[in-house]
């Protein structure tokens, strides 16, 4: 049957307004989001998320936020497993070879090659590429980085005699300025420790930041092997076990990771070991003057870089794998790498937000702020490993096990390197 001019007509302009609401639907990309980094992260990134969805009215970026980077690793995985992976997520940069392992992400090199603005890659300051790539290949990009830094009271540091603008430079002088900035009431009982250094949560990086500090990597750069039991790293653990049971300037037993900073805050520590994350939250915190500085020395400077990086995953179409690079390069550009850093106290990851408005005003203002970011020319990557979850809980409970003084430190790292030789030993070719 024929239809009138009119109803043809009407037809095809229904038809054609049909395609063109049906060509101008968004593509819509799901992004995993770990929230319990500290802060009020989800304010932020949902601000992210809408900027760019307005000037991007044909991609919709929704967080969907999930705990820890743990949670948001077994929710991605869950994912993965059944078939619907997200389209991007912020894990943890070390998880890579256990992604590449499930052939879950996507490389990166393809995006980077076709995109137009040079020197895109090589802004990122080199410490925080080296968690991004493995055989050769790009996988991910640097978003919300770290490093571990030592904070201290500079009031507490005045009241105890001690040089509020010299923080301790090494083993010997954090161990002395932490006898002298330990106070005890008359009883005998601590009411400030000199030193916090969390043991749980992350012991691991923090044991890794003392072994760099005298001289030793603890892994390979094929995520293959470790070096839990070489001699620099015991005497590295030896350190931090002597802090609390031979100078004790320092909780005995276990110092929790979130309790430091509150601790710090409160007056109940004069140092802690913590990461560059936590220093937005103890600025608007501290009712003190506080200082930051590198992590003391023993054969160098040296700290593991930290965080989370932004991975594309491979099963999706192409049509969102192009929509989520687009994304990702808007995340990470030089003005959002700025504003993250200042809402949050992660470190800039590009070099080029330091040299511009507004991150430059910022830290003459807060200097502070420059203090990870200078000491990335000391650091390293963090741990990374196949098996990584695995390698992990083996190192975290072995070390634990030390500073609680259930084992020595030369057992509790011979024992971890003898687990994670047998789970490693099937990776190497």
């Amino acid at each position: 049957m024929k239809l009138k001019p009119a109803l043809a007509l009407f037809a095809c302009a229904s038809l054609g307004l049909g395609a063109a609401m049906a060509q101008a639907k968004p593509v819509e990309l799901s992004l995993f989001f770990p929230v319990s980094v500290g802060g009020p992260i989800t304010t932020i990134v949902d601000g992210l998320c809408t900027d760019f969805n307005k000037e991007n009215p044909d991609i919709k970026v929704s967080a969907v936020y999930c705990g820890s980077y743990a949670d948001t690793m077994v929710k991605a995985q869950t994912g993965i497993k059944g078939g619907n992976p997200p389209d991007l997520a912020i894990i943890q940069a070390t998880e890579l070879y256990t992604l590449l392992d499930m052939n879950a992400v996507q490389g990166l090199d393809q995006f980077v090659v076709k995109d137009k603005e040079k020197g895109f890659i090589d802004d990122f300051y080199p410490a925080f590429m080296e968690n991004c790539r493995a055989e050769g290949k790009l996988w991910s990009l640097p978003f919300q980085r770290s490093t571990i830094v030592l904070y201290y009271n500079k009031d507490m540091f005045k009241k105890a005699g001690l040089d509020s603008n010299r923080p301790p430079k090494n083993w010997k002088e954090l161990a002395d300025d932490a006898k002298k900035l330990t106070v005890k009431d008359s009883s005998g009982v601590v009411n400030t420790w000199g030193i916090e250094i969390p043991s749980t949560g992350f012991q691991y990086w923090m044991f890794q930041a003392l072994c760099l500090q005298n001289g030793l990597q603890i892994m390979n750069d094929e995520g293959t092997e470790v070096y839990f039991d070489k001699p620099a790293a015991v005497e590295a653990l030896q350190y931090w076990l002597d802090l609390e049971k031979v100078q004790k300037v320092m909780p005995d037993g276990i110092v929790e990771w979130a309790t430091a900073p509150t601790d710090f805050i409160q007056g109940k520590t004069a140092m802690m070991f913590h990461t560059t994350g936590n220093l937005t939250n103890v600025r608007k915190s501290a009712t003190f003057d506080f200082g930051v500085a590198f992590l003391p020395a023993d054969k160098s400077y040296g700290s593991p870089t930290g965080g989370g990086n932004i991975y594309m995953f491979s099963g999706i179409s192409n049509e969102h794998k192009a929509a989520a690079w687009r994304f990702m390069r808007y995340l990470t550009s030089a003005a959002k790498a700025s504003e993250w850093s200042m809402k949050t106290g992660f470190v800039a990851t590009r070099k080029s937000s330091f040299e511009a408005e507004p991150l430059k005003s910022y830290v003459v203002g807060f200097p502070q702020a420059a203090v990870a970011r200078d000491q990335l020319k000391y650091a390293k990557a963090e741990l990374s490993t196949h098996s990584n979850s695995q390698i992990y809980q083996i190192i975290n409970d072995d070390l634990q096990a030390a500073l609680a003084g259930t084992k020595t430190p030369i057992q509790a790292l011979s024992d971890a390197q003898s687990q994670t030789d047998e789970i490693l030993g099937r990776f190497k070719k």
